[in-house]
């Protein structure tokens, strides 16, 4: 961990008694937004206050996403445009940060094709924040940071986005090295925080009035691997439930490969942690899912949902599925809606395979049309409308806790927010209840939510 201590009162005193506008944006998943709140909390050490508008921004980060290529595209495209802000404001301070950074070849090609930007600072660099800044201010004109630090910035404070739901990583890396993902170059080899400083950190959410914790990390089920104690995650899910408080536990992402019994049983026996799994399953058919590397079989996959299912039917699982991988056969496919109608996911997260540089998929042969897996995405989104339409129909008549996370988009006067189950609920009712659990009987089904009215 970067002592900052003395970095930050030599900002403080370069700042001059003035509070410097900060516009930070996260793109991404959670644990990319998690990274942004601390990226605030280290700035609002500094004496930053904070702006939705870069136009009247002192500082700039960008904190990035390297999933997909077109995300760095993106990226780069916004990067490009702050070129007229610099020149507005020669005093502006843009900085990029997050898995895009992580690359060595993206931070190279940053500090030589756009000077606008003062400096990168990688995922596990967070820490180093204010000297990167102080570096700035006193005249660098371009510094970086791309280490792979081992205190995954557990101590740096957040100015987190909500005020009753938090994500608390427990995790970081991924040792899997699925052939289609960027993950495990960006964000190094998984290491697992010491449960005791999360189980403190959720202690203190829940203290200050947090409803929802998400435990964040690419692999959760890995949880611990690396540990001298040897908990697991399913222990750590136990521990995090015997704290005193009115909240729910939720995590991602759960790995088949490594979703066992006892994760099953401890979603079951624990009170707190909410009544939902995803499990992404990314393809239904065995030979997609070896060429992917995802280290499972369908057989092994449906063992787990099996398990589940015998100790509740209903219970609600949602997953991620890739269509038109490389090669992906037409036989292929229709393994995959196959285990669609197997399962019933109460909703999938879909998306069309692009080709990633960097990853061993991107050297397949991918001889699929885009027509084709437009085509393919087309039907696989009717299968789930289908399942989604006559699923939702066994919420009809119960009574849901909810909690309420804003108002709904196309009904004036009514609110949404989420069951336990991970199911979109929307009610009538005052925007006062936005962060508080509500019960609501359900009267209607559509499929993509539920609606249905307050129990008094």
């Amino acid at each position: 961990m970067n002592d900052n201590t003395a970095a930050i009162e030599q900002i403080k005193l370069k700042f001059a008694g003035k509070c410097p506008k900060a516009y930070v944006r996260s793109f991404g998943c959670q644990q990319s937004v998690s990274d942004g709140e601390k990226i605030k909390g280290l700035l609002g050490l500094m004496g930053c206050s904070f702006t939705e508008d870069e136009n009247e921004a002192d500082m700039i980060i960008l904190n990035t996403c390297a999933v997909r290529e077109n995300a760095e595209d993106r990226v780069f495209g916004i990067v490009g445009s702050m070129k007229k802000l610099k020149e507005l404001k020669p005093s502006l301070i843009i900085g990029i940060a997050g898995c895009m950074t992580a690359q060595s070849h993206v931070a190279e090609k940053i500090k030589k094709s756009y000077p606008q930007v003062d400096f990168v600072m990688g995922t596990s660099a967070i820490s180093s924040l204010p000297h990167l800044l102080l570096e700035c201010l006193n005249g660098a004109k371009f510094s970086a940071d791309i280490s792979e630090y081992d205190d995954f910035s557990a101590v740096v404070p957040q100015i987190r986005d909500s005020s009753f739901k938090a994500s608390v990583p427990v995790m970081f890396g991924c040792n899997n090295f699925c052939t289609y993902c960027i993950v495990p170059y960006v964000r190094g080899r998984e290491r697992s925080r010491q449960p005791q400083d999360i189980i403190n950190e959720v202690r203190g959410l829940v203290r200050d009035g947090y409803k929802e914790i998400m435990l964040l990390g690419q692999n959760v089920n890995s949880y611990g691997k690396d540990l001298e104690n040897g908990m697991t995650f399913p222990q750590l899910l136990r521990e995090l439930d015997k704290i005193e408080g009115d909240f729910w536990i939720r995590f991602m992402s759960s790995h088949p490969k490594d979703a066992t019994k006892k994760l099953a049983d401890a979603i079951f026996d624990c009170t707190k942690v909410a009544k939902h799994l995803h499990l992404p399953v990314q393809s239904g058919s065995n030979d997609v899912l070896r060429r992917m590397n995802r280290r499972y079989t369908v057989e092994k996959y449906m063992e787990t949902v099996d398990y589940i299912r015998q100790r509740d039917p209903d219970f609600s699982l949602t997953t991620d599925l890739i269509v038109g991988f490389p090669d992906e056969k037409d036989e292929d496919f229709e393994a995959t809606l196959d285990i669609i109608r197997r399962v019933k996911y109460d909703n999938i997260y879909s998306f069309i395979y692009s080709k990633r540089t960097g990853t061993k998929a991107a050297e397949m042969d991918d001889p699929i049309t885009d027509e084709e897996k437009g085509m393919r995405m087309r039907r696989l989104l009717e299968v789930q409308r289908e399942i989604s339409s006559e699923h939702y129909k066994r919420f009809i008549g119960r009574t849901m806790r909810v909690l309420a996370d804003g108002k709904a988009k196309k009904r004036e006067g009514w609110l949404t927010g989420k069951s336990s189950e991970f199911i979109i609920v929307e009610f009538e009712g005052d925007s006062s209840l936005i962060g508080q659990f509500v019960d609501v009987e359900i009267t209607d089904a559509m499929n993509w939510a539920v609606s249905g009215v307050i129990r008094k």
